[in-house]
């Protein structure tokens, strides 16, 4: 016997997604989830994080968010949206379930958390990508005796008070930590390696998401080419604050490279002040601080004294370690080569791991409900 038709692997925004869906078309769907509580990354971000889209773009399928919830939730209200929703489709979640491996054998899913095996016809794989934390290192970094920590686990800037701190990377993350740090007085300077594409959270009063996704149909350079001229307006001038602007407008870069630009909530008014300096890419790390690498090839800028270096350097999901080697499903680096749709193999999907540039929660309701479609299509093998 199967433990379930659907076996849904994570409890955060897509793995509850893809179980009200599919449990919507009569899929009986089992979610595991390694934590004791849904959306479990969400309740680990850093205490200051809203959502960077709408409220109205950012709901689930079949539960909208709260209207009383502001334009951009908090962090808390996203946590308990995510409970509310899990609760009002009765989905049923198994907590403390670390799954360490899914197969395919005859037939039929078998999914392993832990000492149990569950089986069943249909996988989705929901985890995200915020487990899989990216970690550069450079040379000297060993010898260092400040902090150094990953973005993923800061909170909040009461212990860095009286410190001066480095935000490595100017992705959503890094722009909202070292805007954060300012904003409590604490010294902070920025480390930007290459070029950056900033976009306001919102343009001539609406959400940034609203264009995008009124351009979804466009080609990415022609969207980006007839929104440069009010984006350059929004943002203002970048001269003089150490900043290189891609040439890859922001849905080129999110479709090539999928780089999500920085929705500007603050930092760049922080940087033209000057509570948030900005330099260049690290070279090396010395005992007290780090050396800058200069504009010259092979040149160095003078080492700078930091107590605490943050990490700000995104996340890139690594699937090897759960389906093993698998290039028809995952790329040399172990990530999805789509998402959302069917896969090389039958009955296994995956939702939400590739970002989107019309809002990633928006994105993660289309996949759930592409996926339940599917999913009801897959033919059930014989117990």
């Amino acid at each position: 016997m199967h433990d379930a038709d659907a076996i849904v692997v994570g409890a955060g925004p897509a793995g509850l997604a893809c179980a009200a869906q599919l449990a919507a078309r009569g899929v009986c769907t089992l979610v595991l989830e390694k934590a004791d509580a849904v959306g479990a990354v969400w309740r680990r971000h850093y205490d200051r994080l809203h959502l960077h889209t709408d409220r109205a773009h950012s709901g689930l399928p079949g539960l909208p968010m709260p209207r009383d919830y502001p334009r951009y939730p908090s962090r808390d209200q996203v946590v308990a949206y995510l409970e509310n929703y899990a609760e009002h489709f009765a989905l049923a979640i198994e907590f403390h379930r670390t799954v360490s491996g899914i197969r395919r054998s005859g037939g039929a899913w078998q999914v392993d958390a832990g000492s149990r095996r569950y089986t069943a016809p249909i996988a989705v794989v929901a985890t995200g990508w915020a487990d899989f934390p990216r970690r550069p290192t450079w040379p000297g970094q060993r010898a260092y005796r400040g902090k150094t920590m990953h973005s993923c686990d800061y909170r909040n800037p009461s212990s860095f008070e009286g410190r001066r701190v480095l935000v490595v990377g100017l992705g959503n993350s890094g722009g909202e930590i070292a805007l954060d740090l300012a904003e409590a007085g604490v010294e902070v300077a920025i480390a930007v390696r290459g070029p950056v594409r900033i976009l306001p959270r919102e343009l001539l009063g609406l959400p940034i998401l609203t264009w995008a996704i009124a351009q979804a149909r466009l080609p990415p350079r022609l969207a980006d080419a007839i929104n440069a001229p009010a984006i350059r307006l929004a943002i203002g001038s970048t001269r003089g604050l150490g900043l290189t602007i891609a040439r890859k407008g922001p849905r080129q870069m999110i479709a090539e490279d999928r780089r999500i630009p920085l929705l500007d909530v603050g930092t760049l008014a922080r940087i033209r002040t000057g509570d948030i300096a900005v330099r260049g890419g690290i070279a090396r790390f010395t005992a007290e601080g780090v050396v800058f690498a200069a504009s010259s090839p092979g040149a160095e800028r003078p080492a700078e004294r930091f107590d605490a270096v943050i990490l700000a350097t995104g996340f890139r999901p690594d699937l090897r370690a759960l389906l093993g080697p698998s290039p028809e499903l995952l790329d040399t680096g172990g990530v999805p080569r789509t998402t959302g749709a069917a896969t090389a193999q039958p009955g296994l999907f995956f939702c939400g791991q590739i970002p989107s540039s019309t809002g990633q929660l928006r994105q993660i309701g289309i996949e759930a409900e592409h996926i339940a479609r599917l999913a009801t299509h897959t033919r059930r093998p014989a117990p």
